[in-house]
């Protein structure tokens, strides 16, 4: 069997190991391929299995490689794969659902503690020498934000959404929840409000909701306005869910305070995103996901994926076959 990855290098850049998908099989991983379809055809070749990160299969591709049998995605996302197309060729396409629920529950948290209390800032303030010079016993360049008592609003009340609040409700705060799901779990959590309530009553507001027609653009000038003044908001979730030149003006008039973005709306960020001159906007390059324990677990749920392949029984597909 003929194995290719296509675009490895991101989920592993080094750290892990890819041995669990060669016991099946002649493998060649690939560090980055581009999106031209002709290098994509080229490196997949006569290949029976594909695994890809984001590089994209269309129906092009998928008729160009006829001995294609089986795709996996290296992620739970899988628009980059023609789903559809593929089930109608008969290839199951595979995915690796809740692999970073921890991960990118904790980097939401990271991104709300780094805007509450300046740490990297001010840890580059002592290194520069101003605590030594300083005629206090301390000092403080920005406000010190305390989180008890305060209020979050989840959009998206999730695996991540739920994980989010847990940890948010440990250090005292209100969680409340929008979601066209409802649960007991949730329920333990978070209490269920609509939209306007919690854009009206939440001190932080989280992004942890997918990207759907009715989602893209949830934050808007519209939907900014019917939040606190002085709000802080969060999203490591898809940088589409915002208009991004809302919520930079939002942020320089000061009605947005902060906000913590692991995603932008084109990625890697564009020069002219008008976040990159916002105040007291904070940007990662969408590493929420990337902690190693997270990208092991897709090693090892992609190897099962592979393995239930083999043994004729493919699970985790996301196109019905």
């Amino acid at each position: 069997m003929k194995i290719v990855v296509l675009d490895g290098s991101i989920e592993n850049p080094g750290d892990l190991s890819w041995e669990g998908l060669a016991q099946y099989g002649e493998l060649t991983v690939y560090d980055r391929t581009t999106d031209d379809p002709e290098e994509i055809i080229r490196r997949i070749a006569d290949a029976e299995v594909v695994f890809t990160n984001k590089c994209p299969i269309d129906r092009a591709v998928i008729d160009a490689c006829p001995g294609v049998k089986y795709i996996s995605v290296l992620a739970t996302g899988y628009n980059v794969v023609d789903v559809a197309y593929a089930a109608g060729r008969g290839i199951p396409v595979s995915n690796v659902p809740a692999y970073g629920t921890a991960a990118v529950a904790q980097f939401a948290i990271a991104l709300l503690l780094e805007i509450c209390h300046h740490v990297a800032h001010h840890s580059e303030a002592v290194h520069a020498g101003r605590w030594q010079n300083s005629p206090d016993w301390c000092f403080w360049d920005y406000p010190l934000i305390e989180l008890h008592d305060k209020t979050m609003g989840i959009i998206g009340f999730g695996r991540i959404g739920q994980a989010t609040g847990r940890i948010a409700a440990a250090m005292g705060m209100r969680i409340l929840a929008c979601s066209p799901h409802e649960s007991e779990e949730g329920r333990r959590i978070a209490t269920y409000v609509d939209l306007d309530t919690l854009l009206a009553n939440s001190d932080v507001i989280a992004l942890h909701c997918p990207l759907f027609p009715e989602t893209k653009g949830i934050i808007n000038k519209d939907t900014i306005a019917k939040m606190k003044d002085g709000v802080i908001l969060l999203n490591n979730s898809r940088g589409q869910l915002m208009v991004e030149q809302d919520l930079a003006d939002a942020l320089n008039t000061g009605k947005v305070a902060a906000a913590g973005l692991d995603v932008v709306s084109s990625e890697p960020i564009r020069g002219d995103n008008p976040l990159l001159g916002a105040k007291n906007c904070f940007i990662t390059p969408h590493i929420s996901w990337a902690a190693r324990e997270s990208r092991q677990r897709i090693m090892d749920m992609s190897e099962e994926n592979l393995r239930a392949y083999a043994a004729g029984k493919p699970i985790r597909v996301v196109n019905g076959i």
